[in-house]
Parts: C-alpha cells; sequence; structure tokens
C-alpha cells in the first residue's frame, strides 16, 4: 500500500519530522517501509495530495464506565467527586443492556476521535468488563482494558471482596490474555487507598505471573496522598506502595496517571522503573488537582504521555489535551518564575503519539517499522480564503481549533477503519 500526503510526525519530543508531497510506504503487514519522494510511474497509491499525514492519537488513560459523566460534577475536588458523582454512574453498568449502550459509544468517539489505541478503566464487574473486551474486539481498535479492582474505602452498594476481585481478574486474563494482539488485559487497582494489601499483593502475583501490564494513579491530589499515608504509615511515598507490592514496574511495565505532586525519590524510582506518567490536563484542570512539571519529566527520560482521563476530562478528542497542556505548562512557568516548564507543539504532540504509542510497542510514528497507524487530515476548512501556511502550520491550525471533522480517514496496522458500531 502506497498513501500520498503532507507527512508530518515527531521522531523525537522537541522537534517534527516533514515530508512534503511525499510516499508512505506500507508492507502486507501493515508496517512502514519508509517515505520516498517519488514512486515508480504506474504504481498505484491512495491519493490525499494536500492533506497532513499523522500518526493516529494513543489515549492512555479513561475511564469508560463514567462516559455519561462528562462535563458534570468539576466543581468538585478528587475525593468528593469520586462520592457524588463516580460511583453512583458506575454502579449503573451491572445492568449488562446498559453496559452494552454506553461502551459502543465509547468505543465509536475514540473513532471519531482518531484515538485508535488507548487504555481503559472497565468495570469492577467482570461480566461487564468482558463485554467491554469483546465489543472492543469487534470495534478494530487497539486497547489494553482493565476490570477495576476495588475491596476497601468504598461504598456498600458499590464493593467487592478481595477473593472476588482477584478471582475476577485472573478469569478477565485467562479469556482475553491470548486472544487478539490488538486487544489485551491490564491490572488495575483503582488505587491504593481502594486496593487492600492482599489485593494489592495478588494483583502484583497476577501481572508477574501473566506478564500483564498495569495501570493505576497516583500523586493526583494532595488530600489523597495523606490518605495513602494514613493507610501506609510504613511506606517511604506514595510510589512505594505500588512497588512493594510489583505493581510499578519492575516485573511489568507499568503506567500511572497524573503525578501531579511526585517527590524527588519518585520521579527517580520512576526512571528507574520506566513507569509512565500519564498527563491529563482536562481531568487536573476540572478538579483543581494541579499541574504536571512535564518537560522535567520528558527531560528525566521519563515515557510522558497523554490521557483523556473522562469523566475527571470533559473530552475524548485529544487535541483539547495537548492545547491545555501547552497552556497549563506556560501557567507554571509563569507561577513558578521557571519558563523552562514550558512546553511546545511538538512535546504536545509526541506525548500523544510516540510516547504513548511506544507502550503497545513500535507504534505512534511514522519511522520506517512502525506500524501503519495514521490520520488524513484535511485543514481546508481551518484557513481564510487565499490563506498560504506550512505543514507544521496546519497542523497547528487542526490541533488548536480544528475538530473530529476534520479527520477524512483512520488507518489501523495500514487497514482503513470504518467506523465500529451504528447509531
Amino acid at each position: 500500500m502506497i498513501v500520498r500526503g503532507d507527512i508530518i510526525f515527531t521522531k523525537e519530543a522537541t522537534k517534527f519530522t516533514i515530508f512534503e508531497d511525499s510516499y508512505l510506504l506500507i508492507d502486507e503487514a501493515g508496517k512502514i517501509e519508509g517515505i520516498v519522494q517519488e514512486i515508480e510511474t504506474g504504481r498505484e497509491y491512495t491519493d490525499h495530495r494536500g492533506k497532513l499525514i499523522i500518526p493516529s492519537f494513543v489515549d492512555l488513560h479513561l475511564h469508560a464506565n463514567q462516559f455519561v459523566n462528562c462535563g458534570l460534577g468539576n466543581d468538585e475536588e478528587l475525593l468528593g467527586w469520586l462520592e457524588k458523582y463516580t460511583f453512583k454512574e458506575e454502579v449503573k453498568f451491572k445492568d449488562l443492556d446498559y453496559a452494552r449502550e454506553i461502551y459502543k459509544l465509547v468505543l465509536n468517539r475514540l473513532w471519531e476521535a482518531g484515538s485508535l489505541r488507548s487504555v481503559i478503566y472497565a468495570s469492577l464487574y467482570t461480566k461487564t468488563t468482558s463485554l467491554l473486551f469483546d465489543l472492543a474486539l469487534e470495534s478494530g481498535l487497539s486497547s489494553y482494558i482493565g476490570k477495576v479492582n476495588m475491596d476497601r474505602n468504598v461504598p456498600e452498594y458499590y464493593s467487592e471482596t478481595t477473593e472476588e476481585s482477584l478471582a475476577g481478574t485472573r478469569e478477565i486474563i485467562e479469556r482475553y490474555g491470548q486472544i487478539s494482539h490488538l486487544i489485551k488485559p491490564i491490572i488495575t487497582p483503582r488505587f491504593v487507598p481502594h486496593c487492600t494489601s492482599e489485593s494489592m499483593a495478588g494483583q502484583g502475583k497476577l501481572s508477574i505471573e501473566y506478564n500483564v501490564p498495569v495501570q493505576s494513579h497516583i500523586n493526583e491530589s494532595k488530600k489523597e496522598i495523606e490518605w495513602v499515608k494514613s493507610l501506609h504509615p510504613e511506606a517511604l511515598n506514595y510510589s512505594s506502595v505500588y512497588d512493594e507490592y510489583d505493581l510499578f514496574g519492575e516485573k511489568a511495565p507499568a503506567l500511572m496517571a497524573h503525578c501531579l505532586h511526585n517527590t524527588k525519590e519518585e520521579i527517580e524510582l520512576m526512571k528507574k522503573r520506566q513507569v509512565y506518567p500519564v498527563h491529563c490536563p482536562e481531568s487536573n484542570a476540572n478538579l483543581s488537582s494541579g499541574i504536571m512539571a512535564v518537560k522535567k519529566m520528558l527531560e528525566e527520560g521519563l515515557p510522558v504521555s497523554l490521557g483523556s482521563d473522562i469523566s475527571g476530562g470533559h473530552h475524548l478528542y485529544l487535541p483539547y489535551q495537548m492545547v491545555l497542556a501547552i497552556q497549563l505548562s506556560k501557567m507554571k512557568g509563569r507561577l513558578e518564575d521557571d519558563m523552562s516548564h514550558v512546553i511546545g507543539l511538538p512535546e504536545a504532540i509526541y506525548m500523544a503519539t510516540k510516547s504513548g504509542g511506544s507502550f503497545f510497542g513500535k507504534t505512534g510514528s511514522l519511522e520506517t517499522g512502525y506500524s501503519a497507524d495514521f490520520l488524513v487530515i484535511n485543514t481546508d476548512s481551518l484557513m481564510n480564503i487565499k490563506e498560504e501556511r506550512s505543514i507544521k502550520e496546519k497542523l497547528e491550525k487542526f490541533i488548536y481549533i480544528g475538530s473530529a471533522a476534520n479527520i477524512e480517514a483512520r488507518y489501523l496496522e495500514g487497514k482503513l477503519l470504518e467506523k465500529p458500531f451504528k447509531e
């Protein structure tokens, strides 16, 4: 397969690689063979001249069971928000008909947003989590999906025993662990305050036994951090609790959402373990949680990535997260009188593509040998009459003022991906 257009991506965090009016070559396995300026006369290609070809987006943190709550409860802080809004919505997913309807919408919206790979918190309920796996397999998208585990400090109406938690997680892993290279399970402790030591130890053992990665939250709010200290007074810090139970990247890859108030010791441990810090700017702003030190973490060599974190965040569309990540970095720099905190458009796109994509392997870039996951972007509607712009400027306009309507085509592993479900 050959695709022609204006190709732009980020090999590294701080600059773009650009090929104007070039040909993207894709092999039969859906991998990128290279990019060339010319091809042999008579060879067939898909013509997207004048349009952008960029890597598809990777959303490394979202809660499928919270989709209906997007735009609600944003005057609350984290812990109050969970009690007043989140648990009351998530418990509805015991109803499989309700769950099916919402999950189809979530998968459709991910497709629309160009987030063709994602990492998803599913449900406390094993049957409901299985339903999301089945729908995700049908969708053609690529995801890690986790059964949520929480066996302490939760409402009676929305809880499970330690035994139920671990048995359900094992069932999901054994049923879906080897069924598809696109859809995989991920160990999912909600966060330390909601998981007993027995549960975390059991989840760590399952991660090692089946070589399954881990996702959770860390250092999102100061009240949360104090809560963790009260529950684990023996621990050096929040990160060390996860690390004690093999949930922090030593034995299997781990990603941690938020990372807003990490200590120097925690940053060093994250570097040692190569834990993925997942930046969720919209959620952090909505819940008044704080601002991640994105630039510093990138400079430390950490694979900082982006997450929509619905419904703490209220949009699945990652360009909104990119723009806000840039804006928040500027505010952090100004507030701390240290403009070295500021990131630009290349870093924001890098986090949403190559950095996040690396959690799935060689994805998220248009370099040779990478999976051919890409979007075709038509920016004509974003330009004024006779407006002439460079490829970089067109991309900037798309990220700042464009929408999912500007995405003309979505490709995963070199195959055109149609909308998963009728609405």
